[in-house]
This record gives C-alpha cells, structure tokens and sequence, in this order.
C-alpha cells in the first residue's frame, strides 16, 4: 500500500488524499448575509449533522491553500452568528458548482447561479427556493483549528427551523431518498448520485446480539465463494439452526439436493443471499459445514 506521512506530503496533494478518500460528503449549501446586506452563496464538504439534541449541524470554512485567504462565508457568520444550511439534490447541482466561484464580497451568488432567494422566518439570511431542505441556523460557536493554508474554522450551527419540500417525503412522513436525490462530493471534480441503484439499503438489528463470523463454521468463513458482505448478514443472526431444524426449514429442496449433488452448496447460499432469504441461506451453510 502507499503509505503517506502528513508531515512528509505537499499541503495542497494531502488534501486531495484526503478528499478522495473520505467520499462522498454530503454538501452544505450555505446561505450567509455580509453587514451590507449582500447576500452569500457557498458549498462546503466538510460538512455533516452531530447531534439531535441539540440539533447542531457542523460545517468546515477552510482557510485557503494556494494564498491562506478566507473566504466570504467565514466573515459573515463571525460577524452575524447566522447561516441557512440548504441541501443539494442532483436538479440544481450545476448551479450549485457556479457558486464555488471564488465572486467578490459584493457578489450576489443567488443572481449568479439563478437562484431564488426567499426570506427565512427567524433569521435574516436567505434561502435557496431550489433546494428541497432548508434549515435556518444560529451559529453556536467557530472553531479555528490553525493559521496555515489549509487549516478548517468549524462552524457549529444550531438548527432553528427546518424546513421541509411535502413532495420528497413518503407516504409515513419520512424523507424518500430516491425523491430528494441528493449528491455528495468526492474528490477533485467527482460527485455521487444519492438516488435510483446507488442506494443500498442495509437492516441491521442492533438490539439483538448476532453471532459475529467467529459463529460461523470455520469452511463458510474461509469460502473462496461468499464475500465478507454475505458472511455478514449469515453473522448477524442470534444464532444458526441445527442441522434437524435446517432440514425441516428447507423440505425437499430441488435446488438443495442438485447443489449438493454438484458442489455448488457456497454458490447456492450465495444465490439466497441475494434473494435476501437470510434463514434458508443459514440452513443451507449449516448442511453444507457437516
């Protein structure tokens, strides 16, 4: 493998490890207001939620490599305590690559990038109409985390109203992922599609205490077939049947009794696998260990 000393490395090549490797991040599309009325727009990466109680959204203004200069946003919340966090869904995503521009201060960034600024209710920034989720934040508190080119300034944002467009949301209420059809940044010019086949969805129980690989037999963990994601869902089991139950599960099994007679017992709980038939799967591996 490369192995690669921060201290040993170019700031600006680090950075671009860096973002390659901790992808796709979610974007936080901020909306700021200078002292002089001018509104501000700009998409920053380094960027998540941190906790729900408070409901504190986190968000990094990076000092400059190439000069060590700030940037517009890092002035305006210092100097109003105040920032509209708006998503980024896959429709306004070009005019959301416009506004990391590097405009003056005296730029509109709405105008620039066709945006429509709407009034939020509880703080004076503005927020992008385009944009499917909007939170009005006050800033809690900025924490500079160096002075070289590089160096992030944190931004704690404390959510004050959160605002919601009805048609990306399900039936129950909840947000649809395929609806809002979010990106994420990569690195260098790459971006990630939240929506359509990119979405996996992955149950986990976490209450119930699975049997990890270690309970797995010894020849389905060493499998030259089933990949570590296979094994993990026959891992998260509380627990594998016996070889009576597993046969009493699976009955008189015609594509059982083939893959036995072929040797294709691996290939066939990968097959079930896919199916998402976890139990029969575990069956299947527990006759196929005996």
């Amino acid at each position: 493998m490369l192995s690669i000393d921060p201290a040993q490395i170019a700031t600006k090549d680090l950075h671009q490890y860096i973002l390659g490797a901790v992808a796709p991040r979610p974007i936080a599309f901020a909306s700021t207001l200078s002292t002089d009325g001018v509104p501000n727009l700009a998409p920053y990466s380094f960027f998540n939620a941190f906790s729900s109680n408070p409901p504190l959204l986190i968000f990094s203004s990076n000092r400059r490599v190439a000069n060590n200069t700030t940037k517009d946003t890092l002035k305006n919340v210092e100097d109003t305590g105040e920032v509209v966090i708006n998503v980024v869904s896959y429709n306004i995503s070009r005019q959301m690559a416009l506004t990391s521009i590097e405009y003056g201060p005296e730029v509109d960034e709405f105008k620039k990038a066709g945006f429509t600024a709407i009034p939020s209710e509880r703080i004076k920034p503005f927020r992008v109409a385009e944009s499917p989720v909007q939170m009005e934040c006050v800033v809690e508190k900025i924490m500079p985390l160096g002075e070289d080119g590089g160096a992030g300034n944190l931004i704690f944002c404390r959510i004050v109203l959160m605002h919601i467009a009805e048609e990306i949301l399900t039936p129950t209420g909840r947000i649809d992922p395929h609806k809002i059809d979010l990106m994420g940044r990569m690195g260098r010019f790459y971006y990630a599609r939240a929506s359509g086949d990119a979405v996996v969805e992955i149950v986990q129980e976490v209450t119930s205490i699975g049997i990890g690989f270690d309970g797995l037999p010894d020849s389905i963990r060493h499998s030259a077939v089933l990949t570590g994601n296979d094994l993990g869902q026959l891992a998260s089991l509380t627990a594998l049947p016996s070889p009576a139950d597993a046969l009493g599960l699976l009955g008189n099994d015609p594509l059982l009794v083939k893959a036995r007679a072929e040797g294709q017992m691996h290939q066939y709980i990968k097959s079930l696998l896919d199916q998402h038939e976890v139990a029969r799967a575990a069956a299947v591996a527990v006759l196929a260990a005996q």
